[in-house]
């Protein structure tokens, strides 16, 4: 089935734009005809065309939260959707992208489908889930269980980002401080240092990068971009990407708390797919693309490989680098019991509050790091200019005696 964008005419003369799925024109023709509008015009939209931008955790969130309120009153989907289409305080791409959902379903195609239709838009775990609803008819259910999963991924994100501030803030300083000194307050002291005899190998250097910093800024800058672009390159080549993630989670102190994190990651997004009703396997096949860890990703397919054969759960979630053994635990306790998915809300919970304190520590071990890096650098400066100072007036003191 294609995607037309079309241009049409209502009952009163105005003309109306839009999207819509059809497996030809006259198969457009005639649904836009139920619709109560005649086409004018009508063109296929190519599929990279049709790639939209992803949806923001807290987008997803409100739209699964409107639609489990709506279709837990009684409101049909169709009517749902209309209903969230139509709100004017949202911004216009995304109300057209609900609209654009609400003309596929009317045309009968299930909701997972339409939601597949937009492309990146809406993840893959969002999508799955609201397909194995469809099955169960608990839609509204999932749709409020997958709210409040997207909240809370929203509200961690956000605090993450909230709690580098004042890092990005020292580290701005840090360049700040160092341009400052370099640029125009080491100038100054040019003058003075060149009637001296031997400078000392600090103040060389200082002296050295300072005439860079104020005669040649440019190249500075230049050169920081092309070290930015190159740094950012190497990362993305896969295999090096691999090594970065692995030392992530194996760095004294740091990995221990960034292993928490991906754990609680994992946790939450298995809990939520295995809740709806989803086999074991594509959980862990959907779950193991939200962790954010290439490393501990690209153990996953021998993972599920051996529990597809037959492996417990717990011993094959066991056998991955990079997730704590609080969740393997819960995971064994959880298959002795037959309650499982129980035990993987609870885990999911208790590693959400560890993740929370987790990104607290760090945040709490890098602030004194960037301090003490500011102080190195500033030291080191004082001390340059300080000690041929002290050293001419040593000199001028042994002179007069």
């Amino acid at each position: 089935m294609a995607t037309f964008r079309y241009k049409a005419q209502d009952k009163e003369g105005k003309t109306v734009t839009g999207q819509a799925a059809a497996g030809n024109e006259n198969e457009l023709h005639e649904k836009l005809k139920t619709d109560g509008l005649m086409l004018l015009e009508a063109a296929e939209i190519s599929a990279g065309k049709r790639r939209l931008r992803r949806l923001k955790f807290d987008r997803l969130s409100d739209f699964s939260r409107n639609l489990s309120k709506l279709l837990g009153a009684g409101v049909t989907l169709v009517r749902a959707l209309k209903i969230i289409s139509d709100d004017e305080s949202m911004p216009a791409k995304e109300r057209e992208i609900y609209a654009d959902i609400l003309r596929l379903v009317r045309t009968g195609m299930p909701l997972s489908d339409a939601l597949e239709e937009e492309g990146d838009t809406f993840p893959t775990l969002f999508v799955n889930m609201i397909r194995s609803a469809e099955s169960t008819g608990n839609l509204d259910i999932t749709a409020a269980n997958l709210a409040e999963y997207y909240s809370k991924e929203y509200k961690i994100n956000q605090k993450i980002s909230s709690s580098m501030t004042y890092p990005k803030i020292l580290s701005v300083l840090i360049v700040a401080v160092v341009v400052v000194i370099m640029g125009f307050v080491l100038p100054q002291f040019e003058d003075l240092f060149a009637q001296m005899g031997t400078l000392p190998f600090a103040t060389r250097v200082l002296m050295g990068i300072s005439g860079i910093v104020a005669s040649r800024w440019y190249i500075l800058i230049f050169a920081g971009m092309v070290l930015f672009m190159a740094v950012k390159i190497i990362v993305s080549i896969p295999a090096v990407k691999l090594k970065i993630d692995w030392l992530e989670i194996h760095l004294p102190k740091i990995g221990k708390l960034r292993k928490i994190i991906y754990t609680a990651r994992f946790a939450r997004t298995l809990s939520s797919l295995y809740a709806a009703g989803i086999p074991i396997i594509t959980c862990l096949q959907i779950a193991k693309t939200t962790i954010g860890n290439s490393y501990i990703e690209s153990q996953f397919d021998d993972m599920i490989a051996r529990v597809r054969a037959g492996e417990p759960l717990s011993a094959g979630i066991d056998g991955i680098d990079g997730f704590v053994k609080k969740l393997t635990s819960s995971v064994s306790v959880g298959e002795e019991t037959g309650e499982l998915d129980s035990m993987l809300v609870s885990i999911a919970d208790q590693m959400d509050y560890d993740s929370e304190i987790a990104t607290e520590k760090l945040v709490a071990m890098i602030e004194p790091m960037m301090i003490v890096i500011m102080a190195c650098v500033v030291g080191f400066i004082m001390i340059a200019i300080i000690q041929p100072i002290y050293g001419s007036y040593q000199s001028i003191a042994n002179t007069s005696m």
